[in-house]
């Protein structure tokens, strides 16, 4: 996983909530995953990664989800055991 896509799984499970995450990175990140993004009517989509499904909302006004949106993505991504605690941290290099 990019060090983006790291940083963004570990922004979703942050608390309090971020409430400056963009759609387009949650797609990217759900297609990097592997999540397939099937449109339904509005603004909404029915996301499936690792036999889990739910209906997830893009932004209606912008592209800034709210912080209920965000929680529902974190809810989602931990169904399919995506979390942060998922993927090894990168050790820094000393100087």
């Amino acid at each position: 996983m990019s060090h983006k896509h790291e940083q963004l799984v570990t922004t979703l499970f942050r608390d309090p909530i971020s409430g400056n995450v963009h759609w387009r990175e949650i797609e990217s990140l759900l297609h990097h995953l592997g999540a397939t993004l099937e449109p339904l009517s509005g603004a909404r989509f029915r996301a499936r990664l690792a036999g889990v499904e739910d209906v997830l909302h893009r932004p209606h006004h912008g592209s800034t989800l709210d912080r209920s949106a965000v929680k529902q993505v974190r809810a989602f991504l931990a169904r399919a055991r995506v979390t942060p605690s998922s993927y090894p941290t990168h050790p820094t290099q000393a100087t």
